[in-house]
This record gives structure tokens, C-alpha cells and sequence, in this order.
């Protein structure tokens, strides 16, 4: 599949996924956020915030728009993070993604604001830091006091099981893993950072839909795919619950114009799930919770997967690069 020309001043450097924590004095850990990435920039002309595919978002998030007032050439690299009943939230977020009004997004800034949860310096005064190792970047970045309402550099730790214990305790996504000595590798995904997830939840592909029973305009269930490894995608299930209200009507808008004649899953798809399945075009991610896998007729699907939100900062071109999501 063609890459994206992002349009972002650095493309996010983006972790291996790993099965075990690393020890040893070269790895430092931090807590595995979950959140959508983005890429901030204050130079002329004000802040500008980037998604991982290169699109500007600077508008969906007007609280941050005191990092504007920080330093006049600056880059960082973090997560945007909605905290609910003292844990981060993605499907709180998903409210805020899709946001192009500035009066709209100024209210959602109120009922759910993020923080900016910064862990890499990438430019600093006109100077490319990316070539400099983790630990350099981590020491001007903790000198730079970029603290606020909305802002906030996370603290790392030595001890990453330590770390994975806690973070499992406490309900949050995972650990990530970083070399000390790890120069930042714009665009490119290293087995210097390393990330290790305790979350259920995976990113799929949307191709295709069915109405509520009973009804023609109500959104029932979506037919989702993963990468077949062969440029192609593999069915892997009905996702239904979750989509009651305005969530339903949200994904059933986006998906509506990307309707097409024929499947878009490279293998059969069960009579039972495609019978008065509308199909459309391979475009949308959304993100979605289950029980693993299981068994099926003709390969594998998600069990009881639960819709949690559209991934309006990942493409099918993000799904095929890990498989995994």
C-alpha cells in the first residue's frame, strides 16, 4: 500500500510491539498512554498540532493553545490524553477527533478537555534534536517547564516491571520501553522503543454495515477486517455493541459515502453476516474492545467486541504496517 506524505514537521518515531518488559540499565519505562498521538510545532506563525497521518488538528484542541506563548521554535512529540474518573479515556476522546468548528470544539474543550502528555523534544531553536540519543532530548525537555491546565511531561521509571505491575493495578494501557541511547527515527517504527499493552482493545477496519433490526436508518453492526499480510483484508466479525445513539448515527454518517457493490475482505464472509450487509470502501479505522479470538466459520474473529470509537488518526495504511494495530 502508498504511504501518506505527512505534512507534520516529523513524522512520530513509533514503537515494536513486544511481549515482555526489557530490564537492564540501557532501557528506561514510561506509562503507555491511552490516547492519540500528536506532533506539536510553535513556530511563525503560531501552534500548529499534527495527528500521526500528517493532518492538522490545531483547531479540535483550543486549550492547548497556551503552548503558543512557550518558545518561539520548538517541536514535541506526545499523546493527547481525556482523563474520566481518574483514568484515560479513548472513547471520551473519539468526542473531540472530528471537530472542525471552533465554537464546537471550544465547548467540547470545557465538558472533556486533554492534556498534552509530552515525552520527546524533536527541535528546539531551529536545531534538529532526532539525531541526539533519548537521554539528551529527556534532559532539555525536563529543563523546558512546559507544566500546565493541559500540558504535562510524565515522569519515567528505572524499574519497568516494576512499572508494568502498577500500570495493570491501576487499569492504564501498558508500558513503553526506550533505549537511552535511542536517537529519534522519524517515521519509522524501531526496536529501540518497545511497547507492552495490557489493554483488550485493537484498531480494525470497517467494511461494511448493517441496520438495527426493525429498522432502515439505524446503524446495528459493522463488519470489520485486519491485514491478510498480503495486502488485503481478512473478516474478522460483527462489532455491535456499543453503537446505540449518537455513536451509531456518527459512524453511520462517515460510512454512508463510502458505499461499494461488493465486499471488500479478501475471503468469504458467512451468509449470516452478510446477508443485508451494505459494503463500503476500505477506509475507516475505529477502535474496538473484546474478549481475544475464537474460532469461526472460515478463520478467526473477535469475541465480543464492543465499538469504542472512530480512529480518526490512523488509516488502513497504519493497520498494515504493525497487523496489529
Amino acid at each position: 500500500m502508498m504511504g501518506r506524505m505527512p505534512s507534520a514537521p516529523f513524522a512520530p518515531m513509533l514503537a515494536t510491539a513486544a511481549t515482555q518488559v526489557p530490564t537492564g540499565p540501557e532501557w528506561v519505562h514510561e506509562v503507555k498512554w491511552d490516547g492519540m498521538r500528536a506532533v506539536a510545532e510553535r513556530h511563525t506563525g503560531g501552534l500548529r498540532l499534527y495527528a500521526r497521518s500528517g493532518r492538522e488538528i490545531t483547531a479540535a484542541y483550543p486549550e492547548l493553545a497556551g503552548l503558543a506563548a512557550t518558545y518561539d521554535d520548538v517541536v514535541l512529540d506526545g499523546e493527547l490524553v481525556v482523563v474520566r474518573e481518574g483514568r484515560p479515556s479513548f472513547a471520551a476522546l473519539t468526542e473531540r477527533m472530528h471537530v472542525r468548528d471552533a465554537a464546537k470544539a471550544a465547548r467540547l474543550a470545557g465538558a472533556f478537555p486533554v492534556t498534552y502528555v509530552v515525552f520527546d523534544l524533536l527541535r528546539l531553536f531551529g536545531a534538529d534534536l532526532t539525531g541526539q540519543p533519548w537521554s539528551a532530548r529527556r534532559d532539555l525537555l525536563d529543563r523546558l517547564d512546559l507544566g500546565g491546565p493541559h500540558v504535562q511531561v510524565p515522569a519515567t521509571f528505572d524499574d519497568g516491571p516494576g512499572l508494568w505491575a502498577a500500570t495493570k493495578e491501576q487499569g492504564l494501557e501498558g508500558v513503553v520501553s526506550k533505549r537511552r541511547d535511542s536517537p529519534y527515527s522519524a517515521g519509522r517504527r524501531s526496536s529501540h522503543w518497545l511497547k507492552c499493552a495490557h489493554r483488550t482493545s485493537r484498531s480494525v477496519l470497517v467494511g461494511g454495515w448493517r441496520p438495527e433490526v426493525g429498522s432502515t436508518t439505524r446503524l446495528g453492526a459493522v463488519l470489520v477486517g485486519v491485514p491478510n499480510g498480503a495486502g488485503g483484508w481478512a473478516y474478522a466479525g460483527r462489532v455491535g455493541s456499543g453503537l446505540a445513539g449518537a455513536a451509531g448515527e456518527r459512524l453511520l454518517a462517515e460510512l454512508k459515502p463510502l458505499r461499494r457493490l461488493a465486499s471488500p475482505f479478501s475471503g468469504p464472509v458467512p451468509a449470516e453476516d452478510a446477508d443485508g450487509t451494505t459494503w463500503v470502501a476500505p477506509r475507516l479505522v475505529i477502535e474496538v474492545r473484546s474478549l481475544g479470538w475464537g474460532g469461526g466459520s472460515g478463520g478467526a474473529r473477535l469475541r465480543q467486541a464492543a465499538y469504542l470509537g472512530m480512529r480518526a488518526d490512523l488509516d488502513p495504511d497504519d493497520l498494515a504496517e504493525v497487523g496489529d494495530g
